[in-house]
């Protein structure tokens, strides 16, 4: 049985259709080749109206979170099962995103379909687990690798147990739009306000960690100056406003871990990207202004 709504996310949006996950084009013959282009082109340029509902977390969405979570970490060491399991038992907080209840007689076979979510992973509260163990270990292995001359704070702050640290996961389709992101951290907030309050888990916290998905353009470079946030392509827009306010952040290739690209359909008109993950620790006192432009930019 279905979660009850917890607030309505969107209202009905214009999605691109995206019926090959693979992200692979159907080159087709020569002789045919102008023709499937064409219609190759009307079938990508389509477009649906999608309504989205933002839902509490429940064991029925097991497999949808843990589905986003390995679009995340790829082929890290990291147990995403166990990690769903303590998203879905610490579910005061949290929504996942879900299309809108479709009419009884309808063919979508999809509408359990898990398209987001949010929730907050406190690795400080949890640092006796090995899902914590686990993740603080790649980010610092990561970090060690591409910038050594931040692993010594990075690490102190991981492990500054008097300034908790919490793993923001925000985590989507690549088709759902980006104002979905606006309401689904506002209640989040709200959330870990009341958990606060109540003395339930995954309460406060000094730091956000986000780990975001990035891309950059195969001719150029990750610069490691100004330079380096216009070069970054955040694959949910949302996150640069974070990157904007990070008291420390780094950048590491995926490149050799990406089976295909990002699970949507591209154009031969796009340029190649190479996917990176950007690490950023955030302070908490740093989330009003964060806000405030998420609310400029993502309103309605």
């Amino acid at each position: 049985m279905a979660s009850q709504a917890k607030r309505r996310a969107l209202e009905p949006r214009k999605v691109p259709e995206d019926d090959d996950d693979s992200g692979e084009e159907d080159m087709g013959s020569e002789e045919n080749s102008e023709e499937d282009s064409e219609d190759d082109e009307e079938d990508i340029n389509e477009e649906v109206n999608v309504e989205f509902e933002a839902h509490s977390i429940s064991d029925m969405h097991h497999d949808g979170i843990k589905k986003l979570l390995q679009q995340l970490f790829l082929k890290a060491k990291v147990d995403t099962g166990e990690l769903t399991d303590i998203i879905i038992q610490q579910n005061h907080i949290g929504s996942v995103i879900m299309q809108a209840l479709v009419p009884e007689d309808s063919d979508d076979e999809d509408d359990d379909e898990v398209f987001g979510f949010i929730s907050l992973f406190n690795l400080t509260e949890r640092q006796d687990t090995e899902i914590a163990e686990q993740i603080k270990e790649l980010i610092l292995n990561r970090c060690q690798q591409s910038s050594p001359q931040l692993a010594k704070p990075l690490e102190m702050m991981l492990n500054d147990s008097s300034k908790p640290v919490g793993l923001l996961l925000s985590e989507r389709f690549i088709n759902v739009p980006p104002q979905i992101a606006l309401p689904m951290h506002k209640q989040l907030q709200k959330e870990l306000a009341d958990a606060q309050k109540t003395n339930k888990p995954c309460g406060k916290c000094h730091y956000y960690l986000l780990i975001s998905k990035t891309l950059v353009e195969a001719s150029k470079s990750i610069l490691h100056d100004s330079q380096q946030q216009k070069e970054l392509m955040f694959v949910n827009a949302e996150e640069e406003f974070f990157y904007e306010h990070a008291a420390l952040k780094f950048n590491y290739s995926v490149q050799d871990e990406c089976d295909t690209g990002l699970g949507g359909r591209w154009t031969f008109q796009d340029a190649p990207m190479k996917p990176f993950r950007t690490v950023m620790i955030v302070p908490v006192d740093k989330l009003g202004e964060i806000m405030e432009k998420l609310t400029q930019y993502l309103s309605l």
